[in-house]
């Protein structure tokens, strides 16, 4: 005789374990788990909804698009839109790898979108985007990590909006088949304005925090960018409250800067989930991101250090690239 089939509900925080996101469910701090103290008065935004911001609102209501700013409820997104500048999420929304810090669900992607490409850069267009980001998620299960898609969305952009300047946040590119540096040849040869790979945290950390990825790999990666493109700017970005310590923070900028990396930014870390992601350590004072700002422009000779709480790496993009870009002009004219 059957069983009778027993349905069962689960509860909100059951769900949210069940996403896998974030830590691992053993390393996690579970349901709950203490919050950080109360955020200080510098992290707190207020709402400005311009006519930019609300026109491209609209735009993305009507077409049922989407972007990497409303998806994680960035703080900056009425400054960015205002500013004509978005980010994208490419690969779908599935990753092959899990950071502690990340929101983004760890499981077996679906194949790619092969009109995605063509999606993103029609956006572009609707948007009238004068700047747009392009990340996306680790892609393990490809041959080529994905890099293909990734060369021919910059291309698609390039030829739906000529006038719009590139910025792609790539993953290290470890495919199946192909070596990373093959890969990241084929995204550099699309040309972006800006080929960016993120750090994210101190050596001592990175094991810990970001095992899918390696800290020497990442500096390679970065390394390999200026030796395929010698003009090719290059960026990376460094998340401050995991657990660091501030001597660890100037010694991964030293690492940064040694494999040619040409702009950085350096923001708070903010808590997905209390209960699946990696606690707050602190909440980093604006001084300590102005000290790091000056230490990596006038001491290590970054084109363009964007440091202070709520820094994200695609904020103010657009205006990253062209401050780098002109700083960069000007050293080679000498």
């Amino acid at each position: 005789m059957a069983q009778p089939l027993i349905t069962t509900i689960k509860t909100r925080e059951e769900v949210e374990r069940d996403l896998r996101r974030g830590m691992k469910i053993t390393d996690a701090p579970g349901l709950g788990a203490a919050r950080a103290g109360r955020r200080p008065e510098w992290l707190k935004v207020r709402i400005q909804q311009g006519e930019n911001f609300l026109e491209l609102r609209e735009i993305m209501r009507e077409r049922g698009l989407h972007t990497v700013c409303e998806e994680a409820s960035c703080p900056n997104i009425y400054e960015c839109w205002e500013a004509r500048e978005a980010t994208f999420l490419l690969c779908g929304d599935l990753c092959t790898r899990r950071c502690s810090f990340c929101d983004v669900m760890t499981a077996k992607p679906e194949p790619l979108d092969a009109e995605e490409p063509a999606k993103i850069a029609e956006a572009v267009r609707l948007m009238g985007l004068r700047f747009a980001v392009v990340t996306g998620v680790a892609r393990d299960d490809l041959d080529d990590a994905g890099s293909a898609h990734w060369a021919a969305t910059i291309e698609a952009i390039r030829a739906e909006m000529p006038e719009c300047g590139v910025e792609v946040l790539i993953p290290d590119f470890k495919g199946r088949r192909e070596h990373p540096r093959e890969s990241l040849g084929r995204v550099i040869e699309a040309r972006p304005d800006v080929l960016a790979h993120n750090l994210e945290t101190v050596r001592r950390l990175h094991p810990s925090i970001r095992p899918g990825f390696g800290y020497d790999a990442s500096l390679r990666l970065l390394g390999w960018a200026k030796e395929l493109r010698g003009d090719q700017v290059t960026k990376s970005n460094i998340i401050l409250g995991m657990g660091e310590r501030e001597d660890e923070v100037y010694d991964s900028m030293r690492d940064l800067r040694g494999a040619g990396c040409d702009v950085l930014t350096i923001g708070q870390y903010l808590q997905p989930s209390v209960s699946w992601h990696l606690p707050v350590d602190r909440w980093v004072h604006p001084d300590e991101f102005e000290r790091f700002k000056r230490f990596g422009e006038e001491e290590l000779g970054f084109a363009w250090v964007e440091s202070g709480p709520l820094v994200r790496s695609s904020y103010h993009a657009g205006k990253q690239y062209r401050s780098a870009a002109a700083r960069l002009a000007s050293r080679s004219a000498r």
